[in-house]
């Protein structure tokens, strides 16, 4: 009874809050600030990005053709560009939860997170961006992607990145999803192993191959995700991971695309090696209304539990996304349903998802979401409020 009480209250106040926020509240982020543009220039619901959107940030956050020196403190020197008004923007994501099967079973996650963001020029083909995650989960999370990016090097179709980065970016971007519910098998660690597909620290390349539409990333990282420092050392070992993408598109609705990852680790009394690869396919759909994304992952560790007998273990990962937006890029409302499942040896995870997104503003959004936990039976209820400024 306590629970339906609960829940009812959120839903009417957030309804009660879309019904009298006006549409034309409005606030442009650093981006959109800088070049008076509509955050919809690069966005359908942020944070996902349309096809301008990606070309934006493989450019470097840079806006080929609109970068002036009046935008820029030269100071009558051709080597410098100097951003005048240094380009800042906030994210603030406030949810409320209820989830049952946890000791706290109904949350007020109010803010869940606010990061602090910024990004933009340091030069000709070459940006930055970072963000400073402020508060995640009410504690200051520090840094998450932070790089500096080269474009077109040697004015070829070849990319560098340079810096901290989420090694899943090429296969699917969590950062750009619209649901509370993440993809579960980039993020998640085997046993007591380091290695994931989330965070770390290396270099990117990207190289694309426009007569034939096959986009080739290889990537060298520290591999043992994102750590404070050690004795002035942010690798753990004297190992390097490595990871190998590619992507060809097949006409004009299909990509398809592979990817490879092999690198090594040691326990943290360097006692013992565990050894692991992934590798799988994917598959992306689109019409402009419909966008269907699929990833199989098999993942494979030769002792995530650093034991004195060393023993293999396979992870099976699924990620399924289909998302629909009725006006296309022009879309209010967003409907997205997601499967999430790790079958591994050692843990088991599986979930379904439907989630609806309604933007009040083109920088304000809603969502409500649920979530059922195949593997423990158990239901998850999510609204919640993102808005950027």
């Amino acid at each position: 009874m306590q629970s339906s009480k609960f829940l009812s209250g959120v839903f009417c106040l957030i309804l009660f809050a879309v019904l009298i926020i006006p549409e034309t509240g409005y606030a442009i982020p650093a981006f959109a600030r800088k070049y008076k543009l509509s955050c919809n220039t690069c966005h359908s619901a942020f944070p996902r990005l349309k096809a301008f959107g990606d070309e934006f940030a493989a450019s470097g956050f840079i806006l080929q053709g609109k970068e002036s020196k009046r935008n820029y403190v030269t100071a009558g020197d051709d080597l410098l560009w100097l951003n005048k008004d240094f380009p800042l923007a906030v994210r603030m994501d406030l949810f409320a939860i209820q989830e049952q099967g946890k000791n706290v079973e109904n949350d007020l996650q109010s803010p869940w997170g606010i990061k602090l963001l910024s990004g933009g020029a340091l030069y000709k083909n070459i940006g930055y961006y970072f963000y400073f995650y402020m508060s995640e989960r009410g504690e200051v999370a520090g840094i998450e992607d932070a790089y500096i990016h080269f474009d077109n090097i040697f004015s070829s179709n070849l990319d560098v990145m340079v810096g901290q980065f989420q090694i899943c970016d090429p296969l699917m971007k969590r950062e750009l999803r619209l649901t509370y519910e993440d993809y579960m098998i980039y993020k998640t660690n085997i046993g007591l192993s380091n290695i994931n597909l989330a965070y770390d620290r290396g270099v990117m390349l990207a190289y694309s191959v426009e007569k034939t539409g096959t986009d080739l990333v290889a990537m060298l990282v520290n591999g043992n995700g994102k750590p404070q420092a050690v004795n002035h050392k942010l690798d753990q070992d004297n190992y390097k991971n490595v990871g190998l993408r590619l992507n060809q598109g097949i006409g004009e609705l299909f990509t398809v695309g592979g990817f490879y990852y092999k690198g090594k680790e040691k326990s943290p009394d360097s006692r013992r090696i565990n050894e692991v690869a992934y590798f799988g396919p994917d598959l992306t759909f689109g019409t402009g209304q419909v966008e269907l994304t699929a990833q199989y992952l098999y993942r494979t560790d030769t002792n995530p539990m650093f034991l004195p007998t060393a023993g293999d273990v396979e992870t099976k990962g699924y990620v399924v996304e289909a998302l629909f937006a009725p006006d296309i890029d022009k879309s209010r409302y967003y409907f997205t349903a997601l499967y999430n499942l790790i079958d591994s040896d050692i843990y088991e995870y599986e979930t379904a998802t439907l989630s609806y997104t309604y933007q009040i503003a083109r920088n304000l959004r809603f969502l409500t979401e649920y979530s059922r936990d195949l593997t423990h039976e158990h239901n998850r209820l999510v609204c919640g409020i993102v808005g950027a400024f």
